[in-house]
């Protein structure tokens, strides 16, 4: 079984790909089930336009998806915190061979 370690600049590009990929899934998905939320907010029933013709959907269906793609969205904005925080954590200076040091030499 091979163990396969990433630098930590490669954990902190991966850790922000993923955040971005949070956000990405929140914005996009929170402007679809906007609509629902104000119909539900406002009115009783809630309705759906996307296919162009008025559609009746249950409001607690809807708000339910809604909040599935709310957990998803800070799912993946957490994991992409913890691997950066762990890009951060690394072993930056524990790894540097002597002579690739800068700096004041000791005698």
């Amino acid at each position: 079984m091979k163990v396969w370690i990433l630098s930590d600049i490669r954990l902190i590009m991966l850790g922000s790909v993923i955040i971005f990929a949070g956000f990405m899934v929140g914005g996009i998905r929170s402007s679809y089930y906007a609509q629902f939320v104000i119909q539900a907010n406002q009115f009783d029933d809630c309705y759906d336009y996307s296919t162009g013709n008025q559609v009746k959907v249950k409001c607690s269906d809807v708000t339910q998806e809604s909040f599935l793609y709310l957990l998803l969205s800070i799912t993946l904005i957490g994991i992409g915190g913890v691997i950066i925080f762990k890009g951060i954590k690394g072993k930056w200076d524990q790894n540097v061979k002597n002579d690739e040091m800068l700096g004041p030499k000791n005698p």
